[in-house]
């Protein structure tokens, strides 16, 4: 899957890539676990007895289950740009349109019943902890979509980029929580109308 060259290296773990058999089957397991029901609720022993395997085989592949979280996020960070960048080369030149295109793709995935938002704001609610190897991905990801759409509303000409990016970015967010609050119907399927009017308005300053 295509991933974006700003990504910071410090992100990039050729074992979230390039696993063993027994190590590809473990993540898979791991990130639908994690993703469904957060990474501290589920344990080592429940993720080999879903995946088949055994705790020698996790380890193997795996320092910790810390280094397992933080390869899942990883993964989906990979994912996360593959998605972000295909709205992106959909409409070159255009900034506005690009983050429409993101955005209402966000707002389709939040009507769906399995929703449970995103997996890296989650991952940063579950660990505090500055240091610990899931938030480390996790702030990553999000101080990088920052400074994308603050560069994405400095392209539109908007007087006030940084402030315009922000709110943004605040939109998705609340996105992101909204639609596990809501579900089917609920604030977040009109994400990008609402991003829209925030441009709108920001533009006319």
């Amino acid at each position: 899957m295509p991933s974006d060259k700003n990504i910071e290296t410090s992100i990039k773990d050729p074992r979230a890539l390039a696993l063993p058999r027994a190590g590809e089957k473990i993540l898979r397991v791991a990130r639908d676990l994690f993703y469904r029901q957060g990474i501290r609720a589920i344990g080592v022993d429940e993720i080999v007895r879903r995946a088949g395997v055994t705790k020698p085989s996790l380890y193997r592949s795996f320092p910790s289950k810390d280094e397992l979280a933080a390869s899942y996020l990883r993964q989906y960070d990979l994912e996360f740009w593959a998605r972000f960048d295909e709205a992106v080369a959909a409409h070159p030149g255009d900034p506005r349109a690009q983050i429409a295109a993101f955005l209402t793709r966000i707002g389709k995935r939040t009507q769906k019943p399995d929703y449970r938002g995103c997996g890296m704001t989650n991952a940063a609610v579950e660990y505090p902890e500055h240091g610990h190897p899931a938030r480390v991905v996790s702030e990553a990801n999000k101080q990088e979509l920052r400074r994308r759409l603050r560069a994405m509303a400095a392209a539109m000409g908007a007087g006030d980029a940084d402030t315009l990016g922000d709110g943004l970015l605040l939109l998705i967010e609340g996105a992101y929580i909204s639609g596990q609050l809501f579900g089917a119907g609920g604030p977040a399927k009109s994400v990008a109308r609402n991003a829209d009017l925030l441009i709108e308005a920001s533009l006319k300053k």
